[in-house]
Formats: structure tokens, C-alpha cells, sequence
């Protein structure tokens, strides 16, 4: 028991329940590893005795936490447990400062305290500080929110598209933000979409091969150059002619490189695409800024600061080591030193430029993007997408260190889907060193994604709450919870995105504990509803009615980790599975169970009026899918954009990794020819099913042939 008290003053979980009514027991062996992440040892009754004492004798000497948040809807209450005659003083972070606020015994709220307006503070991330009548003084993070996220003014359909998959006649083997512009663009005008969701441009891991997946990046803070579109960056026309051969010759084979994707079966090439990138900003870098670009791209440095800085150094360091930081010299592992080893090579202080002077160059990429959508009449923009977490080796765990917990990777326990759990191989953050910086790096890490965003979705959106640890060479199922400050997650959330305008989406698709879901809907969080898991789970077991799926959320058919619509209803899925060995049952059987859930969909297509071609007619079937979404009440309705021209084949295949090419597939056609952005642009299937939002769209959808692409 003594251990689970201790665990518990850790918000690490002895216990889980996997489903209502099973409870299952965490070995004792996780709990003292994932203590120790936390630097609390807890390996004999002694260390557990000895750690319990520590925590008993520092919450006596404290008079507040870490975070306090408050809710501009919430009570204004001064912080629970303070002595009466406590002196409260605040410092805004416009560096006002408030003070001569006193606790008085016996009152609650605002009245709670005399001397100061304490129920009147700004939004923002404030200090407080406390002294108590016996001398005693402690300082915090006061976390002012706004009580909502902002929301789309009324409903919105929009598009969900992976970026590299979208390659144009333009782009270098794979899509990119000129890409995204267009997209944006001739979405918002032609077809009167209000969003484009796109999969993380977070910066990929450096070195070759690198992980071709999104979802574990390097570094979440600043977007990948590699998205670059380089004919856009400003300085290219002005590369000197000493260089030109050089340059044209990289085009030729940029265009090589893209035609092998889109004509000849290639996969897309993420390493060969920066490869050619990289040789090309080279040159580009050659060109001297002129005055006013100077200033602009001194401005952005000055704004990110050290966490520009230190991710440029590790780009640096990276090239010259390679990207296993914990194996570089000792000198380098830490960041300021390294930073001081850096000045001291010129070379390596170019290169720390160069890289500084990508992020600037993809910064302002992506704010013409967001300026495109806008102006294409987009009510919401782009919506990009953070990931859960971070690669080991990468940018953030290097530069943010202490922010880590070390040993350990998040994942999934198991559930009805995977028996054995999940490890994606991802340091999770330390809840304790968040909340002693006030959520800093969460703070930083969002206002850098939002910069651009029309909206942010949060990729398993159940960690601001509580993550799945599970240590270093233990199993998945050897995992145990660890519980994040939700409150200071939240309030860090709203009031970053309120600052930018912006809308949030949470990804709570999957094991989402009691309370979760309602806490996020009341801060304005809007979560993910896929279609073919809105079934009446406590009852029959039938699809939900339109009616009844909820408000709060993004409405979609599917997903990039799910088949595509026309693979999920003509059972395409299934054989692609039984193919790569994948399914645990008899094929025949399997083959049976899928098309029985896809006829009860269909027949409910039916029933509602929304399939009058009838069964049978794939193309048919998919517009009606998405009538179904549209009828719901879903704030937001995503179409996935490679069901726009019936592509079967899904851009990620969980359980997989060499066994089929994840995240390296351009958008293709039924039979799986690659289509260009303008091919697809053009397509006739895709207007028609463009069509079924027209009740959205308004007056902006127009025919195919209205207006030039």
C-alpha cells in the first residue's frame, strides 16, 4: 500500500480498468521503473519510506503549486489551503504588478481576498507569489484562460489530405506548401470548402533513411523544409550564373524524380526529395538578402530565440554525427555547451545559420498558404495536425532534456484491437517539469504550430490528461498510466488558441476514460467522429442515426490510418490484409463479418433516402456516405481526399512497417494510377462528390469547367 500511495502522489496508476467492470493490476516492477523516470526511488520499502517522508515535508512547506489556472467562466477564488493573513501578489506578463491582496478566513471567491481586483485578471501566464503570516513564501504559474476555444462560425465541410501525397506538375517528388497553396485555393473557390487538413509537417529526423512517418518527427516545434516549394523562395531567380548550371541541373532531376512517382510506379522518396532540396537552398543561399528581407528574417530570429537557435544547432550537429545525440561527444549532449562549441567553428556557424534561415524560408511558405485559404474564402484555413510525440534521438529531446522522461515510450495498453498493446517508440513529456516551468514547452511548442493555423488537431488528444508509459524492454502490456495536470493542459490550450484565432480538434478516437470527451466539449475542443465505429455500442449495436452523433466534432468517413471508402466497402481491405498476413481469422469468415457490416451501412444509406442509385454503384455508394455525414449535426465534415477519386489503397497500414509502404503513396485513381493535383482537380468523380456539399458550400460551387485550374 505504501508504494501505491506513493504512486499515486505521483499520478502514476497502480491499477487500470480496460473495460467497465475489469480491473487490471500494474506489476510492482512498472511502477518503481516509472518512478524512477520521474526521479523518485522507490526500489526497496526503505526508498519508498524515505521518498513518502520527502513528499509529506515538501507539500508542508508549500503554499501554492506549481500551475494554478483559472477559467474566466470559473469562480474567482484565491488558491485553496492558504493561511488567513497570506499576501497574494501577481505579475501579469505585460510585467504589471499587483499586490496587497489578503487571504480572509471564512470567505469564498473574489471576496475571499481584500485589496486587489483578484477576480479582474487578463488573460495570459502570469506570476504569483505568497507570503503566509509565518514567513513562509512560495511563487507559482498563474495560467488565466478564456473559458472556450473559439469554434467555426457555422458548419464547415472541408478536405483531409496527407501533403506529400498530393504531388503536383510542379512539385519535387512529393507535395509541398506551393502544393498546398493550390489546394487550399481551388478547394475554397471552386468548391466552397471552409478547411484543408493536413498530416504534421514537424521536421523529420535528419540522416538517411529516415522514418517516413509524421507522427514521429524530430522536432514538433518547427515545420520540415522539405516541404519547401524552392522556386517560391524569392531569392531563387537571382541565383548568379556561376551557379545556374548546377541549379538547372537539379531541376532535371527533380522532374525525373517526380515523373518516377506519378508515371512509372515509384514510391515516394522523402530522402531523395531533400536530398535534391537541400543541394538547391545551397545555391539559393549564395544570394544576398536585400534590406528588407534582412530585417524580416533578423525579426524571426529574434522572435524564436533559443529554441530556434538550439534546434539549428542540432540540425548542424546532426549532418557532422549523426542524429544519435546521446552518442555525439560529451561536450555536445548538452545544449549550451554545445552552443559554445559551435561559435567557436565557423563552420559549423554556417551551417547553424543555414539551417535557421530554412525555417524562416518554410515559416513564411506556410504563412502564404494560410493567407491563400483565407482569401479563397475559407472560414477556418488550414487545419494542421500535432503529433503525440517526438522521436528519442531527435531536436526536442535534445534541446529540451528535463522535459523528457527518460527510459520510457508511450503507447497503448491493450484493448479489443491489439491484444499485445502498443509501444511507439516516443518519450512521453514529465509531467512534473511542466508544471514547475508553468507548461513552457507546451506553451512554446503551441504557439509555434498556431502561427499558421486556421486550426490545430491534437493527435491522441487523451494525453492531455494521461499517458501510457511503458519502460524501456518491458512489453507493451507491462505499461502503466501516468496523469498529466488536464486542467493547466486545457488552459495552456485555450489560451493559446484563442490568441490565434484559432479552432481545436481533438483525435479521441479509441480508449477515451469517463469525463474525457465531456471535459474537452465544455472548453470548446470539438473531438473525431469516423463513421464506421458510430454504432449504438450500449444498445443494438446499429448505426447511429444521423441524428444522434454529437455536435462537438469532425465528421469523417475514415482516416489515414484506415482504409480508404471504396476499399472498406468493396472489402478490399480485407484481401489486402489476408495478402501481408495480417488477419487473425479465416479469410472466408472475415470476408463474410465485412461484408455484413458494410450491408448494414448500405442499407441504412438506403433507408434514409440518400443511396437512390442503389447498391451496387461503388461511386454512388461513396456520395452517399457522405450525404450521411452531412446530415449529421458534426460542426465539421472532412472528406478524405483520396475518396474524391476512389484511390483503395490506405496511406498507412497499422501493424505493418516494411511490409507495405506506409506513408511513401501519391493520391491514385481506382485502378491505382497516380494523379496530379491537377488531374484530380479536374476529375469528374471528384466534382461530383464535391457536389453533395453544396447545402455548405453556398453560392461558391461552381462546375467543373467554371473556372480554370
Amino acid at each position: 500500500m505504501t508504494l501505491a500511495r506513493l504512486a499515486a502522489l505521483h499520478g502514476v496508476a497502480t491499477a487500470y480498468e480496460p473495460s467497465e467492470g475489469v480491473t487490471v493490476q500494474v506489476p510492482d516492477a512498472t511502477v518503481v521503473a516509472v518512478l524512477a523516470a520521474l526521479d523518485v526511488d522507490a526500489g526497496t520499502p526503505e526508498a519508498v519510506a524515505a521518498a513518502l517522508e520527502a513528499a509529506r515535508r515538501a507539500e508542508e512547506a508549500r503554499l501554492l503549486p506549481p500551475t494554478l489556472v483559472r477559467w474566466q467562466d470559473g469562480p474567482a477564488r484565491p488558491p485553496e489551503g492558504l493561511p488567513p493573513g497570506t499576501r497574494l501578489r501577481v505579475t501579469t506578463e505585460s510585467g504589471e504588478v499587483l499586490e496587497g491582496a489578503e487571504v480572509v478566513e471564512g470567505v469564498e471567491g473574489a471576496e475571499g481576498v481584500e485589496g486587489a481586483d483578484w477576480g479582474g485578471l487578463p488573460l495570459g501566464v502570469h506570476r504569483i507569489e505568497a507570503l503566509a503570516p509565518d514567513g513562509r513564501s512560495d511563487t507559482g504559474t498563474l495560467i488565466v484562460a478564456p473559458a472556450r476555444v473559439d469554434r467555426p462560425e457555422g458548419r464547415v465541410f472541408g478536405l483531409l489530405a496527407q501533403l506529400y501525397s498530393v504531388l503536383s506538375a510542379r512539385s519535387w517528388g512529393m507535395g509541398d506548401l506551393g502544393d498546398l497553396r493550390e489546394l487550399a485555393t481551388w478547394a475554397g473557390r471552386t468548391h466552397g470548402a471552409g478547411f484543408v487538413q493536413v498530416n504534421p509537417l514537424h521536421a523529420g529526423v535528419p540522416g538517411a533513411p529516415t522514418d517516413p512517418s509524421p507522427y514521429r518527427p524530430s522536432s514538433r516545434r518547427f515545420p520540415d523544409p522539405v516541404h519547401l516549394r524552392i522556386e517560391d523562395v524569392p531569392e531563387y531567380d537571382f541565383v548568379g550564373p556561376e551557379y545556374r548550371d548546377r541549379l538547372d541541373a537539379i531541376l532535371a532531376d527533380a522532374a525525373e524524380l517526380r515523373e518516377r512517382v506519378l508515371r512509372k510506379g515509384a514510391l515516394i522518396d522523402r530522402d531523395a526529395v531533400w536530398e535534391l532540396k537541400r543541394r538547391a537552398l545551397e545555391l539559393v543561399a549564395t544570394v544576398e538578402l536585400g534590406p528588407g528581407r534582412r530585417a524580416e528574417y533578423r525579426d524571426f530570429l529574434a522572435e524564436r530565440g533559443r529554441a530556434l537557435e538550439d534546434h539549428a544547432t542540432y540540425q548542424a550537429l546532426a549532418e557532422r554525427h549523426g542524429h544519435h545525440w546521446r552518442s555525439w561527444p560529451q561536450e555536445l549532449r548538452d545544449p549550451r555547451a554545445a552552443a559554445a562549441a559551435v561559435r567557436a567553428d565557423g563552420e559549423l556557424t554556417a551551417r547553424v545559420d543555414f539551417h535557421c534561415r530554412l525555417a524562416w524560408l518554410t515559416d513564411r511558405q506556410l504563412a502564404a498558404a494560410s493567407t491563400a485559404a483565407r482569401e479563397a474564402g475559407m472560414a477556418v484555413g488550414i487545419v494542421h495536425d500535432l503529433a503525440v510525440g517526438v522521436h528519442p534521438d531527435g531536436s526536442d529531446t535534445w534541446a529540451l532534456q528535463d522535459a523528457f522522461a527518460a527510459g520510457m515510450s508511450v503507447g497503448a495498453p491493450p484493448d479489443a484491437f491489439n491484444s499485445r498493446g502498443q509501444d511507439w517508440g516516443l518519450p512521453p513529456w514529465r509531467p512534473d517539469t511542466l508544471a514547475a516551468s508553468g507548461h513552457a514547452p507546451y506553451r512554446g511548442l503551441l504557439r509555434e504550430l498556431l502561427r499558421h493555423a486556421g486550426a490545430l488537431r491534437i493527435d491522441h488528444v487523451m494525453g492531455l490528461f494521461r499517458l501510457w508509459w511503458v519502460p524501456e524492454g518491458r512489453e507493451p502490456t507491462e505499461g502503466t498510466y501516468v496523469r498529466y495536470d488536464s486542467e493547466a493542459m486545457l488552459a495552456v490550450l485555450a489560451l493559446e488558441a484563442h490568441r490565434a484565432g484559432a479552432v481545436v480538434i481533438g483525435e479521441d478516437l479509441g480508449t477515451v476514460e469517463p469525463g474525457v470527451r465531456d471535459g474537452l466539449a465544455r472548453r470548446g475542443v470539438l473531438g473525431t467522429s469516423v463513421l464506421w465505429f458510430e454504432r449504438d455500442w450500449s444498445g443494438t449495436g446499429r448505426p447511429l442515426a444521423p441524428e444522434e452523433w454529437r455536435t462537438d466534432c469532425v465528421a469523417t468517413a475514415t482516416t489515414h490510418d484506415l482504409p480508404s471508402t471504396a476499399a472498406r466497402l468493396s472489402g478490399d481491405h480485407v484481401d489486402l490484409r489476408h495478402r501481408l498476413g495480417l488477419l487473425t481469422g479465416d479469410l472466408g469468415h472475415e470476408r463474410a463479418r465485412d461484408a455484413a457490416e458494410a450491408g448494414e451501412w448500405l442499407t441504412c444509406l438506403e433507408r434514409l433516402g440518400l443511396l437512390p442509385e442503389g447498391p451496387g454503384d461503388e461511386e454512388a455508394e461513396v456520395r452517399a456516405v457522405h450525404r450521411f455525414l452531412l446530415r449529421t449535426p458534426a460542426a465539421m465534415v472532412g472528406v478524405w481526399l483520396p475518396d474524391a477519386v476512389g484511390d483503395r489503397r490506405p496511406q498507412n497500414l497499422p501493424g505493418t512497417w516494411d511490409q507495405y509502404p506506409n506513408w511513401r503513396l501519391p493520391v491514385a485513381g481506382p485502378e491505382g494510377q497516380p494523379m496530379t493535383l491537377e488531374e484530380l482537380a479536374a476529375s469528374p468523380r471528384a466534382h461530383r462528390l464535391f457536389e453533395v456539399f453544396a447545402p455548405l458550400a453556398g453560392s461558391r460551387t461552381a462546375p467543373p469547367d467554371a473556372r480554370p485550374v
